[in-house]
């Protein structure tokens, strides 16, 4: 069971975008303060993602591998070595969530990807 928080514990800045349909299909945003439990405020560093799909709720494991690792495994392959057949990482942490949760996360990544390609050098979608 998480503790509750400190009294010095300040509230998360970080604010999640839910939509909520109303009346002629308008969307309004709800802004929501996540305040921190212990270390939760704590960004953890994860290079690799893989989601794996249950009934009801989907599991996202996102983990550290070494980036030497990551490094020489094309290099290995250009040069025709022999890949290994698995590689260890780090569990950084895995997060469960709702169909619903995955479909909102979807949509918000996408919408930092659009901005990040319409920042790009070169990019035409720029405003």
């Amino acid at each position: 069971m998480a503790d509750a928080p400190k009294k010095d514990d300040k509230p998360a800045a970080a604010t999640a975008s839910g939509a909520a349909s109303t009346e002629g299909n308008a969307r309004q945003r709800m802004g929501v303060r996540l305040v921190p439990v212990e270390n939760s405020d704590q960004p953890v560093l994860a290079n690799y993602a893989t989601v794996n799909p249950s009934p009801g709720m989907v599991f996202i494991d996102f983990g550290f591998l070494e980036p030497g690792l990551l490094q020489a495994i094309p290099r290995m392959a250009k040069q025709g070595g022999k890949l290994p057949e698995s590689v260890n990482g780090k569990l950084a942490v895995r997060v469960a969530m709702g169909y619903d949760g995955v479909a909102g996360l979807h949509q918000q990544l996408g919408r930092v990807l659009a901005a990040l390609r319409a920042q790009a050098p070169g990019s035409k979608e720029k405003n």
